[in-house]
């Protein structure tokens, strides 16, 4: 790839980072895991659902993920199902977002690596004695 090539690209994976960044800050607010609708038989003995096949109370909607490592559960309420669905889109959305980030970054970190001559700054410079100029180490073979 030549220097205007790599000039070019570089160019365009800036672009992408920065608009994945906008979009980021877009995203509002995020809920990993999945979103399932449970059912439970009931107990009570007069209920209207106690029939034969047994008919079950709900939908009762709950929220399953990982955080740091544990498992967590949380019930959701109906009102409260729309909302948490695009949590639950979002968080999908921010993983994607990320993914196309380090992507895009690692290729430009790649480019310009590679098209950067060593600078003389990259080098370490020699060290320099601490010593002043005129003082010579003394030794112990004098005695």
């Amino acid at each position: 790839m030549s220097s205007s090539e790599q000039a070019a690209r570089q160019v365009v994976l800036e672009g992408k980072i920065a608009r994945l960044k906008a979009q980021l800050l877009a995203l509002g607010d995020v809920q990993p895991g999945s979103l399932s609708a449970q059912y439970n038989v009931c107990g009570t003995p007069g209920c209207h659902l106690k029939a034969d096949p047994p008919r079950k109370h709900g939908p009762y909607y709950q929220v399953s993920f990982t955080w740091q490592g544990r498992s967590k559960s949380q019930f959701v309420r109906r009102e409260h199902v729309a909302t948490v669905r695009q949590q639950l889109r979002n968080y999908q959305r921010l993983r994607t977002f990320v993914e196309a980030g380090i992507a895009a970054g690692l290729e430009l970190s790649r480019l310009r690596l590679t098209a950067a001559p060593p600078s003389s700054a990259a080098r370490p410079a020699k060290r320099e004695s601490s010593r002043p100029s005129g003082i010579k180490p003394v030794s112990d073979s004098a005695s």
